[in-house]
């Protein structure tokens, strides 16, 4: 049964339903599994944001495109996606990827991010499909700079705020969650000049904080701060 709230954010009506399914079951769960749909969803995501891109930025070589390409459609980034979309609680996984926490991975995040744009191409076409890239990359679209090609989201916040000579964030471990081979870390990053406090949660601690400060970072940006 897929949860009616996953299907309100993806923002798209199955003709299929067996699609999503499929999208959602890890391989470690049956032979019928969400593999070559991702395999799929890989080729149309790229493609997909590789044309957002294109259009976005009309100047920009085609060097720094593939870098703003391959900045998007990353592990970290779908990982990211997917935790919004709370993806982790719809997975079907067999026992043993249950154990390792495997609802958390973020390789097995991004691998389902990717299906489900796969089902979707399947089940709707290119228009469901590219509908789909919008709704869940759009904040990202519209808050990258191709001036940032390269850097990681820790850096940007670091330089954002030399810039304007305010102190630099701090970052706290809130929670360390799993078993030792497969943990799960919670960070917080906080800039007391605006009171902003955001949260990462990541494979390592390193991750952690910069989904953190990337949320951060984008928030500042959104927000328009002087």
């Amino acid at each position: 049964m897929i949860p009616a709230k996953l299907a309100r954010q993806l923002g798209h009506e199955f003709s299929d339903p067996e699609l999503l399914r499929r999208a959602l079951t890890h391989r470690s769960h049956s032979s019928q599994n969400n593999e070559r749909l991702e395999f799929l969803g890989d080729g149309v995501l790229n493609f997909l944001v590789a044309h957002q891109l294109y259009q976005r930025f009309p100047k920009l070589p085609e060097g720094d495109l593939s870098r703003l390409r391959a900045q998007l459609v990353k592990e970290q980034t779908l990982s990211e996606i997917a935790i919004s979309l709370n993806l982790g609680e719809s997975l079907r996984l067999g026992e043993g990827e249950l154990k390792s926490g495997g609802w958390r991975r973020p390789s097995v995040l991004a691998d389902a991010v990717e299906a489900i744009l796969g089902a979707v191409f399947l089940d709707g076409g290119y228009p469901a499909a590219d509908a789909l890239v919008q709704r869940l990359f759009l904040p990202l679209l519209e808050n990258i700079d191709p001036k940032a090609i390269g850097k990681d989201a820790k850096s940007l916040l670091q330089e954002w705020l030399q810039g304007r000579k305010l102190d630099l964030p701090e970052y706290t471990v809130l929670a360390t969650e799993g078993e030792a081979h497969c943990q799960t870390f919670l960070v917080s990053c906080h800039i007391a000049k605006f009171q902003i406090t955001t949260e990462g949660r990541g494979a390592s601690r390193r991750a952690a904080e910069q989904l953190a400060a990337q949320s951060a970072y984008e928030l500042l940006l959104t927000k328009g701060k002087p």
